[in-house]
C-alpha cells in the first residue's frame, strides 16, 4: 500500500512541477508603432521562443504608427511557434490604424472593457499624394489586412472596411463581429479563459496551458526607451532647433567648440527621429529658411523685416513639418510646443538685433574718438590754436569758434592726427 503512496505522491510533485515551469511572457506596448516599438516587441518574440514558453502576451494601446513597423511586427506573429496572444487593455485603450492589423495578427486577440478598435485607413508619409498613389497604398493596405484576417479565420469583411472606411467598432461589437475572440477585465482573467485553447503556430497546432504559469514582464530596455522617446515628434522637433541654433552659434563664434558638439548631435537625432516620421520637406525648408532670415537681420539692417519674415516663416515650417491630415494622433507635435519654440526663438533674435544695433550707435568711450563731445578747459589762449585739458591730458588744439581765453570751458567737436578742433561752451 506504501508503494501506492509513494507513486501517487511522485506523480502529484512532478505536475506541480511542470505547472509551475511554465511561462508566459507580458509586453507593454503602449506606444505608436514606429522602429522601436517593433524592436521592443521583436526581443519579445526571441526572448518567449528561446525560453519556450507557453504563449507571448501583448498589452497594446496605440494610435496607429508607420506600414513598414508593422509589417515586422506582423511578421514575427505569423512566423512565431509560440502562440501570439494581443490585449487591447487597459480600459480607455485603443488599437487603431497600425494597431488594427497587429491584433489581428495574433493568435488570440482580446479587449479589456471600454476599448475600441478601428480605423486603419492608410496615411501618406512623404507629404499629400495624388489620388493614384492613395489608392495602391489603400488597395495594398486592404489585401494586407484580409491576408491577415484569413489567416487567423477572422471577420475579413470588417478589417476591409476599416481600411477601406476607417470604421471603429467597441470591444463588445468586436466580440460580435468575430474581430477579437475574448473580453478580460485583467491578466488574470485572461489567462484563465485562454488556458486549454487550441491555435495554430508556425510549427503546428499547440493547446496553451496557462493554469499556474508564472508570469513574467519584459519592460523595455534603456536603449529601447531612448529610441522610442527620440521616434516622439515634439522630441524630434526640439532636437531639430537645438541642433540649428547650436550650429549657428559655432559658425558665429568660430572656437567656442561646445555649441558645434552639441548642435551636431541634436542634428544627428533629430535626423534619426524624423526619418521615422510624416515628415513635410516643404515645412523643414521654411524652418532652415527662418533662420537664415534672422541671421541675416543681424548683418543687415531692414527695420525689422527679415525679422517678422523669420517669425512667419518658423510658425508655418513648424506646423507643416509633420503633416496635419494624418490620423496618427501620436504623430503631431503639440501647437503649445510650437508656440513656446516660435516665441523663445523670436525674443532671442530681437534681443540680439536690438543689441548689434545698441553696440553700433554706442559713442567709442576708448581711443581719441572718445574724446569726441567731451569737456575740458583752455590750457592757454587759443587764437585760434593753442592748448586744452581734457581728462587730465595736454592736447593740441584749434579753435573753430573764435578766439577762447585761457580757463574757458571747451567742448571737443572732433579730433584729426591727434589734433583737437573745440568751441566754447556757451554757459548762457
Amino acid at each position: 500500500m506504501k508503494w501506492v503512496l509513494y507513486i501517487f505522491s511522485f506523480l502529484l510533485s512532478f505536475q506541480t512541477a511542470f505547472s509551475q515551469s511554465q511561462k508566459v511572457f507580458v509586453l507593454n506596448a503602449d506606444c505608436a508603432i514606429h522602429p522601436a516599438c517593433a524592436d521592443y516587441i521583436h526581443s519579445g518574440v526571441e526572448k518567449a521562443k528561446k525560453e519556450n514558453a507557453e504563449c507571448l502576451i501583448v498589452r497594446l494601446n496605440t494610435p496607429g504608427g508607420l506600414l513598414t513597423s508593422t509589417r515586422q511586427i506582423v511578421k514575427d506573429f505569423l512566423e512565431s511557434p509560440i502562440p501570439i496572444v494581443v490585449y487591447v487593455s487597459p480600459s480607455g485603450s485603443q488599437s487603431a490604424s497600425a494597431g488594427v492589423f497587429i491584433t489581428m495578427a495574433a493568435n488570440i486577440a482580446a479587449m479589456a472593457p471600454g476599448t475600441n478598435i478601428g480605423a486603419a485607413h492608410p496615411v501618406s508619409l512623404q507629404g499629400a499624394q495624388d489620388s493614384v498613389m492613395m489608392g495602391k497604398a489603400t488597395n495594398d493596405a486592404a489585401a494586407f489586412i484580409r491576408t491577415i484576417s484569413e489567416k487567423r479565420k477572422r471577420n475579413v469583411q470588417w478589417a476591409e472596411d476599416a481600411v477601406l472606411k476607417s470604421v471603429s467598432i467597441t470591444e463588445r461589437e468586436a466580440l460580435e463581429k468575430n474581430v477579437i475572440d475574448l473580453i478580460a477585465k485583467d491578466i488574470a482573467e485572461l489567462l484563465e479563459k485562454i488556458n486549454g485553447k487550441q491555435v495554430e503556430t508556425s510549427q503546428g497546432m499547440k493547446i496553451i496551458n496557462t493554469k499556474n504559469a508564472k508570469v513574467i514582464y519584459i519592460e523595455m530596455t534603456l536603449a529601447e526607451r531612448i529610441l522610442s522617446i527620440l521616434s516622439d515628434p515634439n522630441f524630434a522637433y526640439i532636437l531639430l532647433m537645438l541642433g540649428i541654433y547650436g550650429l549657428f552659434f559655432e559658425l558665429y563664434n568660430p572656437g567656442a567648440i561646445l555649441p558645434g558638439v552639441i548642435g551636431g548631435i541634436c542634428l544627428i537625432l533629430a535626423f534619426y527621429s524624423l526619418s521615422t516620421l510624416p515628415v513635410n520637406y516643404a515645412g523643414l525648408a521654411l524652418i532652415i529658411f527662418a533662420v537664415v532670415l534672422f541671421i541675416l537681420e543681424i548683418k543687415v539692417v531692414s527695420h525689422g523685416i527679415l525679422s517678422i519674415g523669420g517669425i512667419i516663416s518658423l510658425l508655418l515650417g513648424s506646423m507643416m513639418l509633420i503633416k496635419e491630415e494624418s490620423v496618427l494622433e501620436a504623430m503631431e507635435i503639440s501647437m503649445s510646443i510650437i508656440i513656446l519654440i516660435v516665441v523663445l526663438t523670436a525674443l532671442f533674435f530681437l534681443f540680439a538685433i536690438a543689441f548689434a544695433i545698441k553696440a553700433q550707435r554706442k559713442k567709442p568711450v576708448t581711443g581719441s574718438e572718445g574724446l569726441v563731445g567731451e569737456t575740458g578747459i583752455a590750457y592757454s589762449s587759443l587764437k585760434p590754436k593753442g592748448e586744452v585739458k581734457v581728462h587730465g591730458e595736454i592736447w593740441n588744439a584749434e579753435s573753430i569758434d573764435g578766439e577762447i581765453k585761457r580757463g574757458e570751458e571747451i567742448r571737443v567737436t572732433k579730433i584729426t592726427n591727434l589734433k583737437l578742433f573745440v568751441k566754447r561752451i556757451d554757459k548762457n
